[in-house]
């Protein structure tokens, strides 16, 4: 391992220290359901007339619950990142790198813990959809070879488009907002601020040695792992609506998956990635529905 990425590791890990446990470190005193989970621009519907003339609290109902479908498909991918890391770890070759790995870990299993404890002093949670993952996603996640320019793109995808919610909740929520939700992703973005750091690290530096060919035969893994996170992260499945009260559930999905301001604001969130990809020559782009 270079001496640059090994001071990287370094660094992160000294920021990382000391640890802040959100299971202890947030205020879960002020959880309720009477406030709004998300800002009122990152509900799938905002915008649309037919949801815009509902009660407000069909409104907020529906923000906790895109809230929680969000923290849902957070578990998955956080389980997916603490297995590969714990078998990345016998493969550890510097002190540096092990423990940059045991840390995060940690943040990632902390994330995790965070998640559970939300929906159980809450009461919400999804058990109809628990286990519908994005099949393309899960497999590269768990079997992409490590330390490949495969596992880091996918980590990078897999790591930055969630991320990008989590910063729109943390600069847009208002008094409106739950102030638990904010605090919990301003505790998530702190932490995954060092993962993505070290993915992009690992990433460009294994671009550094991967010629043309190899990144076109890439681009189409790239284009399809980015519209598997974005539907995952993105869209709501129609019993998120159902749960929320607004049936059919699939009938909402698709004012959702055809409301242009959610178009907009996905390509927000997704624009930072598919930038930085194609600056390393994959002709990625920002998925539809």
């Amino acid at each position: 391992m270079a001496h640059a990425e090994l001071s990287l590791l370094e660094q992160l890990s000294t920021n990382s220290s000391p640890y802040h446990d959100p299971l202890s470190h947030l205020d879960w005193s002020s959880l309720n359901t009477s406030d709004y989970w998300l800002p009122q621009s990152a509900i799938s519907l905002h915008g649309v007339a037919e949801f815009e003339a509902l009660p407000e609290q069909t409104k907020k109902r529906l923000s906790q619950y895109e809230f929680t479908g969000f923290i849902q498909a957070g578990l998955w991918l956080e389980a997916i990142f603490v297995e590969r890391l714990g078998k990345n770890l016998k493969k550890t070759h510097a002190l540096a790198e092990h423990a940059y790995y045991l840390h995060e870990i940690r943040e990632e299993a902390g994330h995790s813990l965070m998640f559970l404890k939300l929906m159980e002093k809450s009461g919400l949670h999804l058990p109809g959809i628990w286990q519908q993952r994005p099949r393309f996603a899960d497999f590269m996640g768990r079997h992409a070879p490590v330390n490949t320019t495969l596992f880091w793109l996918a980590v990078v995808i897999g790591e930055e488009i969630p991320d990008k919610l989590n910063r729109h909740v943390r600069v847009y929520g208002d008094n409106s907002l739950n102030p638990l939700i904010k605090q919990m992703c301003t505790l998530h973005i702190i932490d995954e601020a060092r993962h993505i750091a070290h993915a992009r690290s690992a990433l460009e530096a294994n671009l550094s040695t991967t010629n043309f060919i190899k990144k076109r035969l890439l681009t189409p893994v790239a284009n399809l792992l980015i519209k598997q996170f974005v539907r995952t992260f993105y869209l709501p499945k129609p019993e998120i609506y159902e749960l929320a009260g607004l049936t059919p559930g699939i009938e909402w999905q698709t004012l959702a998956r055809n409301n242009p301001i959610r178009k907009e604001f996905v390509a927000q969130c997704v624009n930072p990635t598919v930038n930085l990809l194609q600056s390393h020559g994959f002709k990625v782009y920002v998925p539809t529905f």
